[in-house]
């Protein structure tokens, strides 16, 4: 009998979210103290997105989070997001 990993357990528990509500998770969690800075690029693999991904959803995550306030706040390189829980 081999020692595979059964199918239906899933080490990743957001692996089955959608990739606005993973964003979402990580971010409450992250502003759960208050506020945060931070740019798409440097978070990237923490939620396993691309930074372009990141920088879409923030756009859709400004307007539908209701549990976090989220500004583009500025641009060197990067944009850099300003969240605090709301």
């Amino acid at each position: 009998m081999s020692a595979t990993a059964n199918p239906s357990t899933n080490a990743n528990p957001t692996a089955d979210l959608s990739k606005e509500e993973r964003l979402k998770r990580y971010l409450l969690d992250r502003a759960e103290d208050g506020e945060m800075y931070f740019k798409g690029k440097f978070i990237a693999d923490d939620v396993d997105l691309s930074p372009k991904e990141i920088g879409a959803l923030m756009v859709k995550l400004r307007d539908s989070a209701t549990e976090l306030t989220v500004e583009k706040w500025s641009y060197t390189g990067a944009t850099t997001w300003r969240i605090e829980p709301a």
